[in-house]
């Protein structure tokens, strides 16, 4: 019996081809065949990586040999199903195979050998440490558990989500909130407000010289310049295919930005379909529960929808999120940003928004894009800030 998954082991890329030397092809052939290969390939070695690889398949396809009534000793050590190695193996398949073969598997898993039955007692689910990796796996299988399954999933999230705020905030807020006053004191006593300088000089006639220490008596903080923003803000969020970690960012900043003062926030997601979700900006625990990742790019209608919004265009920002992979008009796409542009609205295409920028896009269409108006940039949501304060001054 050979596993179910041809595509993956014998086309591991779009470009790659496969090899002629027959050890390699050896290789291919025991990753396919999987625990019946071990005797007749055994000069098959593997490397770490295809070991990695051969471990995920083993993992879900020996439910199959377990349909057929057929038991083998395990050759990896414990792989019990319980809920963390369930949680590694989702984390671990993302960065092992490519997206449409592992969405393959996790539907095989889900439907075909009720993998979920590893995720059902939300006692598993507290005993995780959040993260947003966690986070992403469990997100992508709520829609298979049942009710007190969603509710230990939301109570993590809202632990992740937290600790990204707690992050995130205060390096987002002091962009844009205002560069510090050289010239004024402020009675808030915060460590990014401190004035060193003038605390040392203010403070030298406590110094003691047989210490050699200085008695710092009254430490003193500047006061942070205001800046007025009766701005605009739009985030228009790609949520199709593996878009995970933007959304997740996304939500975070359009969170921060809803609790600002004159600040008017709108949160789209789309893929063929849009969904305003700007009533939940200041809520990204609620965000993260009702998106739907899947489904086509059309980048287009979500600009189109984006611009309904904006009231203001030279008080606006647009800050769109994605691959920048046009599954509709591309003319329609260009135009719309065109039109966006002339009107004064401010637009950034972000191709990323980790915590790692690792961006991943289409170059050719960001191009096109950047031609009538968009910067294009990836950036950490600290970065996305300072270029919000940058564009709003």
């Amino acid at each position: 019996m050979t596993h179910d998954l041809h595509p993956t082991v014998l086309d591991q890329g779009a470009d790659e081809k496969l090899s002629q030397d027959p050890l390699d092809q050896a290789r291919r052939w025991r990753l396919m065949l999987g625990r019946y290969a071990d005797q007749n390939l055994a000069e098959a070695q593997l490397s770490g990586q295809e070991l990695k690889i051969e471990r995920q398949l083993d993992y879900l396809y020996r439910e199959e040999y377990k349909r057929r009534g057929i038991q083998q000793q395990n050759r990896h050590g414990s792989l019990d199903a319980s809920q963390l190695t369930a949680i590694n193996w989702l984390d671990q398949g993302r960065k092992l195979f490519p997206k449409s073969t592992f969405e393959r598997m996790q539907k095989h898993a889900l439907e075909r050998y009720q993998m979920s039955d590893l995720l059902k007692r939300p006692e598993h689910i507290q005993q995780l440490d959040p993260s947003p990796n966690v986070a992403k796996a469990l997100l992508s299988l709520r829609g298979h558990m049942s009710a007190e399954m969603k509710d230990a999933i939301r109570t993590l999230i809202a632990q992740v989500v937290a600790e990204m705020l707690e992050k995130i905030r205060p390096n987002f807020l002091q962009a844009l909130q205002g560069r510090r006053h050289r010239f004024r004191r402020s009675p808030i006593k915060q460590a990014q407000n401190f004035d060193w300088r003038r605390t040392i000089r203010e403070n030298l006639k406590h110094y003691q010289a047989d210490l050699q220490k200085l008695i710092i008596q009254t430490p003193y903080f500047n006061a942070r310049v205001q800046k007025h923003l009766p701005w605009e803000i739009v985030l228009c969020v790609d949520q199709s295919g593996s878009m995970m970690d933007s959304i997740m960012y996304a939500a975070i900043c359009a969170s921060i930005l809803a609790a600002l003062p004159a600040v008017q926030v709108s949160l789209v997601l789309f893929d063929t379909q849009i969904v305003d979700l700007s009533h939940m900006a200041h809520d990204p625990v609620e965000i993260l529960l009702t998106i739907q990742l899947g489904g086509g790019t059309h980048i287009a209608q979500a600009l189109q929808y984006c611009a309904t919004k904006i009231k203001q265009p030279q008080r606006s920002i647009l800050v769109l999120i994605s691959d920048f992979e046009e599954g509709g008009s591309v003319q329609n796409m260009l135009n719309t940003t065109a039109s966006l542009h002339q009107q004064g609205c401010k637009l950034l295409g972000l191709a990323a928004l980790d915590q790692h920028a690792n961006p991943c896009y289409d170059h050719n269409m960001a191009g096109q894009l950047q031609q009538r108006g968009m910067e294009i940039a990836a950036m950490t949501p600290e970065h996305l800030a300072t270029w919000f304060a940058e564009v709003m001054q």
